[in-house]
């Protein structure tokens, strides 16, 4: 199967159904723990984005290519409003520019990168406990604005959140300091005040910022978006073009052993695929024909050969109407 295939079954190279979605929210204390559902402001994309959706190569959780900087662990948690609860199955995208201000893909005089670089770029989904982790570099800053990361959400092929986050402002100086010969530019002399994104609030956009014993930082935001979480709303997408449904498998996370549960409106040949968070194949289950109604496929990770961790699961569904596909999160862990 072609990794564009892929792009489609989990909804990004093709137009799913409109959910009635308008606002985005993010749940945080203090201490960024969500007590609340609180609404966040939402912003423009900014610059320098990219449409990266129909591009499996950003389908990856370290995004520094060859980019130096200090190493930042950047973990996102995805919120339902209705219920407070997490969501899977949502696709999470950041970007961000490199220690000396520069985004990749563009070449302008105001951005003197290159047209094909893709560094500090990607999508992860969420799992099960509605959360992503990317592995990236502690951004610079350019003229103009305050240091940050953009980030988008996907609840459907065509609906997306738009935000961007920030960090406290001495302890992201303190990293400028103690890497002056990567960071050169020096302290980054924006107020969030004047800022022109977050001069009107940034409490809610406000990520932790925590040292590692390694010398890599970790960041934490929780962001909540309009829905009910532990279902994911990916599960509206249109991809299934009515000849089936897909279930989020049960248990999850799971042991290493779970059910997919799932419904055939024709008689169809059903087929598998697992693909890491790198989008890369690695595992296939081949169900052959199978009849109208309600149907279970075991997965044993084990058998399969397959480690603990997170994966992406795809259901093929051709009959004589085509081929239609559909992708979710499962989660393993011991």
């Amino acid at each position: 199967m072609k990794r564009s295939d892929f792009l489609k079954g989990i909804g990004l190279a093709s137009v799913g159904s409109v959910l009635p979605l308008s606002k985005m929210e993010a749940a945080t204390t203090a201490a960024n723990k969500a007590t609340a559902c609180t609404l966040i402001p939402s912003e423009t994309e900014g610059p320098f984005p990219l449409d990266i959706t129909a591009n499996s190569t950003y389908s990856r959780q370290d995004l520094r290519e060859d980019r130096t900087g200090v190493t930042l662990h950047l973990k996102m948690k995805i919120i339902g409003s209705q219920n407070c609860l997490p969501i899977q199955n949502a696709r999470v995208n950041i970007w961000s520019c490199d220690k000396d201000g520069v985004y990749s893909g563009y070449n302008t005089s105001n951005n003197p990168g290159s047209t094909t670089a893709t560094y500090l770029r990607g999508y992860q989904m969420t799992d099960a406990n509605g959360e992503v982790e990317f592995i990236t570099i502690f951004p610079g800053w350019y003229t103009g604005r305050i240091c940050h990361i953009h980030f988008q959400i996907y609840l459907s092929s065509i609906y997306k959140a738009v935000s961007q986050m920030t960090f406290p402002i001495a302890d992201k100086n303190a990293i400028y300091a103690a890497n002056s010969s990567l960071y050169t530019k020096g302290a980054d002399p924006m107020a969030l005040s004047s800022d022109n994104i977050f001069s009107d609030g940034y409490s809610l956009q406000m990520a932790t910022l925590t040292q590692n014993t390694d010398g890599s930082y970790t960041s934490y935001l929780e962001v909540t978006v309009e829905g009910t979480g532990t279902t994911g709303l990916m599960n509206y997408e249109g991809e299934t073009g009515g000849q089936f449904k897909m279930g989020q498998n049960f248990p999850n996370p799971h042991n290493g052993v779970t059910t997919i549960p799932f419904t055939l409106n024709e008689t169809s040949n059903v087929k598998f695929d697992i693909f890491d968070l790198s989008a890369r194949k690695v595992a296939v289950i081949d169900k052959g024909s199978m009849g109208v109604g309600e149907h279970n496929v075991t997965v044993d990770l084990s058998a399969l050969g397959v480690a603990y961790g997170n994966y992406i699961y795809q259901i093929e569904v051709v009959n004589a109407n085509g081929t239609f596909r559909q992708c979710k999160m499962m989660t393993a862990q011991k």
